[in-house]
């Protein structure tokens, strides 16, 4: 089955995958895999985001909704026309602001130079330019699939599961949140690199997850830091030579809390040795890349065979990742 479409430290003290490029339409997952959609938690997801004003998702993901065909899709397209338009409103708040700043600095120099006023003068300045881009980027209709598509650690992707032997695609977080955790999980510095989970640990740290609750992200290019011979630290982007999409296993959980508390799905991607142009790169892990033959047993695993999962892993697909420094 061809599939050719166009961070932080963790736990285990390891430098992982921190961002990736990925399929934001589930309509892509329902077209390639057959699968169906769980249309209720993209709604709530939406919902989710107006309510708390942190849940991150990406552009990518709003496009599926442009044109919408049931009545949940198009309350979904008013929540996205709303965030958008309070998202405008509060940069040209902060943009009205700024230019009174730059004004009120310009006067201030028109007659003795002050220090306050000359940093006023500069920052205000930057800080304009940097807002009218924000303002542009809010507006704009056409996408920009590298930026559009790309995740961090907190933001949502469509992710490929199986319920019932039915394939279904959810939107789930980027960095897992065992169930029983509280919410500060999330944010405790011993444990914000539970958006990647390494192979080593699988049986150990996730051992509740991995042979139980299995997924799949569909990947074009991730994105590494790569710590450079003079000290600095660069971004290294990574795209399989062979154009074809990464078929990245990941693991999820179902977090319930206490009453009045949202659940949460959210998952993290699995991550091996490095393959050896990554690591030649000068980084130490990488995502794993499944084979398409290896799509239902991964989705539909034997909790009592964990080793035939590890086979899947030491059979994986090797492209070569071609890589360059990220824009």
């Amino acid at each position: 089955m061809p599939i050719a479409r166009s961070a932080h430290a963790n736990h285990t003290g390891e430098s992982m995958c921190y961002s990736a490029q990925c399929w934001q339409a589930y309509k892509d997952y329902v077209q390639e895999f057959g699968a169906i959609v769980d249309i209720h938690e993209f709604a709530k997801m939406y919902g989710y985001r107006k309510l708390t004003r942190k849940t991150k998702i990406p552009r990518g993901m709003d496009y599926q909704f442009l044109d919408p065909k049931s009545d949940l899709e198009s309350q979904i397209k008013t929540l996205i026309e709303e965030w958008n338009t309070e998202q405008v409103a509060e940069l040209e708040q902060e943009l009205f602001k700024q230019v009174k700043r730059r004004n009120d600095a310009e006067r201030t120099l028109q007659t003795k130079t002050t220090k306050k006023a000359q940093e006023d003068l500069r920052i205000s300045t930057n800080k304009i330019d940097q807002v009218k881009a924000k303002i542009a980027d809010v507006k704009r209709v056409e996408a920009k699939i590298e930026k559009d598509n790309r995740i961090f650690p907190m933001a949502y992707a469509p992710i490929l599961i199986s319920e019932n032997g039915q394939r279904v695609v959810r939107p789930m977080r980027y960095l897992l949140r065992p169930p029983g955790a509280p919410p500060s999980f999330d944010t405790d510095d011993n444990r914000n690199g539970t958006y990647n989970a390494r192979r080593d640990n699988l049986a150990k740290f996730w051992k509740k997850q991995f042979g139980y609750n299995h997924g799949l992200m569909v990947v074009d290019t991730f994105y590494e830091n790569v710590r450079l011979p003079n000290g600095k630290n660069q971004v290294l982007q990574f795209t399989p030579r062979t154009g074809e999409a990464m078929l990245v296993p990941v693991l999820w959980a179902h977090w319930t809390g206490k009453e009045g508390e949202d659940d949460l799905y959210s998952f993290a991607a699995i991550t091996d040795e490095p393959e050896p142009e990554v690591r030649a790169a000068g980084h130490d892990r990488t995502i794993i890349n499944l084979k398409p033959e290896y799509i239902d047993a991964w989705l539909n695993p034997d909790s009592n065979n964990l080793d035939a999962l590890f086979a899947m892993f030491d059979d994986r697909r090797h492209p070569f990742y071609e890589h360059q420094m990220a824009a």
